[in-house]
């Protein structure tokens, strides 16, 4: 089998942690090689810069380093990690990629798409997933249930309208691209959300 990338994404509190480690049980069980990764993250590089952008006490970093801090991350996800494991035929779970500037920083940080699309271009050179899985969420829910989980991060500590725009970020995202990202209402129970996601895995393999 060739190698594949799938990516998951929402808002705060959605579940994507909980339904991406199911997925990867389910592929394992299958028989399939896998990949479990996150953004920003994946590498020991991505990691050091994860913790600047969570960091809470970080309130002075502005929307154009938060995009470009991002966009470094990812850079070096794609070239050390991801695009090596999909050649070796792996099937790649990352929770968030790409789109989670467009909703973060565009969306809710109101940078422009030009800029967006500019430090995109330079860190993935346009590489997509070959399925993106959005699990939708009230945002006044998605946030009651990250705060209940550990102290907020630098995100879960912004006020509910953001996460509203992100929220509506992530639909507009749907309605452009219909055919690569899919919504799944995240409100459900977490054994019907999981048999619904295998669903959309399935036709993609």
């Amino acid at each position: 089998m060739t190698g594949k990338f799938i990516t998951f994404e929402g808002i705060e509190g959605c579940g994507k942690t909980t339904q991406i480690k199911l997925l990867n049980d389910y592929l394992l069980k299958k028989g399939l090689k896998t990949v479990l990764s996150r953004e920003p993250g994946g590498t020991k590089i991505g990691d050091a810069v994860r913790g600047i952008l969570l960091d809470a006490s970080n309130k002075m970093m502005s929307p154009l380093t938060e995009l470009i801090l991002y966009g470094a991350s990812r850079a070096q996800h794609l070239e050390e990690l991801i695009k090596p494991a999909i050649a070796e035929g792996k099937v790649v779970l990352c929770d968030r990629y790409s789109d989670s500037t467009t909703a973060y920083q565009g969306a809710a940080r109101r940078l422009s798409s030009d800029i967006l699309k500019r430090v995109d271009d330079v860190a993935t050179g346009g590489f997509k997933p070959d399925l993106t899985i959005i699990l939708d969420v009230d945002p006044a829910e998605g946030l009651k249930r990250a705060k209940g989980r550990s102290a907020p991060d630098r995100f879960e500590q912004e006020e509910l309208s953001f996460h509203e725009r992100v929220r509506d970020g992530y639909l507009k995202l749907a309605r452009s691209e219909p055919e690569r990202i899919k919504v799944v209402d995240g409100s459900g129970g977490v054994e019907e959300i999981h048999k619904e996601i295998v669903k959309l895995v399935e036709n993609v393999l």
